[in-house]
């Protein structure tokens, strides 16, 4: 098991497969599907990201490095958590853009009873070290576990 140290964004603790992109999350290409046609495994329709696309997000420990594309970025985050059909936490391994955060940030103030912890900056040996399906758990100080 190897550990990470982040910055936590949004609060809370978590224990998930690990889902992987290498690329740009593209939010809203990716929750397209699940935001407009009640697809309740939020399956990635951004057929640009060869590592995510038609693979179920919601559940996961999202890895990646950053999130790319529209300023409608945050809103989408808030929906697919107002919806649960968010990933179990999203974990950057560079510092978050401030659309996604402010998604982020809205859903773990304004939605009860959801959770999507998310933490940022974890670096580029974690992105490099991870691979899908394996177990992340996030701990309450922002500490990554990978094993």
């Amino acid at each position: 098991m190897k550990e990470f140290k982040g910055r936590i964004i949004a609060p809370g603790t978590v224990t998930a497969p690990a889902l992987v992109s290498h690329g740009g999350l593209n939010t809203l290409a990716s929750f397209q599907k699940a935001l407009l046609f009640g697809d309740k495994k939020a399956t990635c329709s951004d057929q640009n990201n060869p590592d995510l696309f038609n693979k179920p997000m919601h559940g996961k420990a999202l890895c990646l490095p950053q999130t790319i594309g529209s300023t409608t970025g945050g809103l989408v985050l808030y929906a697919a958590c107002a919806m649960d059909r968010q990933p179990a936490c999203m974990l950057f391994s560079k510092p978050i853009d401030s659309l996604a955060a402010a998604g982020a940030i809205l859903a773990s103030v304004w939605l009860e009873g959801i959770s999507m912890p998310v933490v940022d900056s974890l670096g580029d040996e974690f992105l490099a070290y991870v691979t899908d399906d394996m177990s992340i758990t996030v701990k309450e100080d922002g500490t990554v576990c990978v094993g």
